[in-house]
């Protein structure tokens, strides 16, 4: 027994035996991943950066581009509008989501299962999706127009309603997220020093959670900064960023300027990128390992208030749907209210007809696989690789920077990138693998950190005895890591699905027409004035976007109460 106690104490995973064959296979996986990760983002954006100092015959030119940019009134003025709109649209959102949020964690109100759901209406569809609700409401024949007392809807009114609406569930997550990490301690000391629920309010509340306001608050402004749907279905003659983007490269086939327009777009959002970061590594640091969670207690007028505010939210949230789906089966807006599928005949439209949908269908599954195969793996690799230091730390920064990247830049740069004669890689430009990789990279950040959590969540000793019984890591991932990650691994391909369905940002610049795809036809019917065919379309996503997010949850369940029943045996 002596022997026994005078080993000593076995180190975690890392320092457990690993056989040669196992970690000549990470390595190579590793490398082969930040291979990928280096081709699919660094030589796009060092592409576009390069493009914005040269002319369009190849020549060096330095900040010629930007000199001329910034020499242009109008365009200038797409860069001024640009911030307003995103400043404005950030404190509406931030308002209304704070509220929202401090119900749902803060009070004992009912129905928040329900209210949970509502919230992530947004989320089903593209941004387009709101912008076509506010014109049937808003619009010149719109049914509540005159609650705008004359000003029109095309414009500023218009852009900063269908971003507030469309950034609701971002903002909503992370102020949740923030509201929910808090010490019960600090409110019951509150309580004994006799402070009111005001003072509480401002002196404990607001401080535990201004880092997650913080937080909130750039990827907001990051996301209305860099939208082109609201603003190009709503936005009338109100120039900004994204849509000056959009002009210069489709409409005037100025790619320097484009480049210059992207950086333009780039830079703030790397900006906000790190301050986010930095506020959510505070928001951890306050909630320390003795915290008391927070449990609230049953106010009537409270409880009363936040239940009226947040059916108000719900129903202009179903209401935006709601309007979409009603206007997509009249048959001929104001003037023949008779409902039909007149508007679903999608082949009789400008925009590719149903193989538009078709087609993002092919990419939406195509992303979910081979997009949550890639992230799983480099995510584990990344975690049970030993040594090669600097590769990994490539891959870990590699993994966080798509976050930074605006969808529309990411979509430029692979212009750059793709489409050059000398590139080997030329013939992807065009096709759905091009458009797929774009997809994937976009939303790489939240799914690899999705995957990297779960498998830190997972035991490292049950692989560490497979290693010491001689076990091939690859079969030990397959019959025990890969299983106990289920959760996860369907959590990223629903998310990537999704955002594959709703995305138009990263593929605006990337699609041919034999990929046209449903956002894409949103947009070309919206423009060439069939909008009720446009927001039939949008009800297609939806209808998809919501059967597989339900597929998602009932497999959730079904998983998660066999992964308990194995881990009670």
């Amino acid at each position: 027994m002596d022997t026994l106690y005078k080993r000593p104490l076995r180190a975690p995973f890392r320092a457990g035996p690993v056989t040669s064959g196992d970690q000549l296979l990470l390595r190579g996986l590793a490398l082969l991943s930040a291979l990928l990760l280096v081709v699919t983002i660094l030589f796009p954006l060092y592409s576009m950066l390069a493009k914005s100092f040269h002319d369009a015959s190849g020549l060096f030119i330095g900040l010629e581009n930007f000199q001329r940019y910034f020499s242009e009134a109008s365009l200038y003025r797409a860069v001024s509008n640009s911030f307003v709109i995103a400043g404005m649209a950030t404190l509406i959102s931030l308002l209304l989501a704070f509220l929202y949020g401090y119900g749902l964690t803060r009070t004992c109100m009912p129905f928040k299962p329900l209210f949970r759901v509502v919230s992530l209406i947004p989320l089903l569809a593209p941004s387009l999706l709101p912008a076509i609700s506010l014109v049937y409401f808003f619009g010149n024949q719109g049914v509540a127009k005159e609650l705008l007392m004359g000003h029109s809807i095309y414009g500023p009114i218009g852009i900063v309603l269908g971003l507030v609406i469309w950034v609701f569930p971002s903002a909503l997550m992370i102020l949740m997220t923030s509201l929910s990490m808090t010490d019960a301690r600090l409110y019951e000391a509150a309580s004994v020093l006799k402070a009111g629920p005001i003072r509480t309010f401002f002196t404990v509340t607001l401080p535990g959670v201004k880092y997650g306001l913080i937080s909130a608050a750039f990827v907001v402004f990051t996301l209305t900064l860099t939208d082109f749907g609201v603003a190009k279905v709503i936005g009338g003659q109100y120039n900004v960023l994204a849509t000056d983007l959009f002009k210069q490269v489709i409409g005037q086939q100025n790619f320097q300027m484009g480049a210059v327009v992207g950086l333009m777009l780039l830079l703030p959002a790397i900006l906000a990128f790190f301050v986010d970061r930095y506020a959510r590594r505070k928001q951890v640091a306050i909630t320390g390992a003795r915290a008391v969670p927070y449990s609230p207690k049953p106010h009537a007028l409270r409880d009363r208030f936040f239940l009226l505010y947040c059916s108000l939210i719900g129903c202009l949230l179903i209401a935006m749907l709601g309007m979409a789906a009603y206007a997509s089966f009249v048959t001929f807006w104001p003037y023949d209210q008779t409902l039909s599928l007149k508007n679903y005949q999608f082949d009789m439209m400008d925009g590719g007809g149903w193989a538009a949908f078709y087609n993002s269908l092919q990419m939406a599954l195509l992303t979910a696989v081979f997009g949550t195969l890639f992230i799983f793996l480099t995510a584990y690799v990344s975690e049970r690789c030993h040594g090669w230091r600097p590769v990994l730390n490539l891959i870990g920064g590699l993994t966080l920077l798509p976050m930074a990247v605006p969808g529309m830049v990411l979509g430029l740069a692979y212009i750059f990138f793709f489409n050059a004669p000398d590139n080997p890689l030329n013939g992807f430009y065009g096709g759905m693998t091009i458009m797929v990789i774009s997809t994937i990279v976009h939303y790489y950040t939240v799914s690899h950190l999705t995957a990297v959590t779960a498998i830190k969540q997972m035991d490292p000793e049950i692989e560490a005895v497979g290693a010491s019984l001689k076990v091939p890591q690859y079969r030990t991932f397959c019959r025990v890591s890969l299983p106990l990650c289920l959760p996860a691994v369907l959590d990223i391909s629903t998310y990537l699905f999704s955002t594959a369905m709703t995305t138009i940002s990263a593929v605006i610049f990337l699609y041919s027409p034999d990929t046209f795809l449903a956002s894409i036809a949103m947009l070309h019917m919206e423009g060439a004035g069939d909008i009720a065919p446009s927001a039939a379309m949008a009800m297609v996503i939806v209808l998809t976007s919501t059967s597989v997010r339900l597929l998602h949850w009932l497999l959730t369940r079904r998983l998660s109460a066999r992964l308990q029943r194995w881990k009670g045996a």
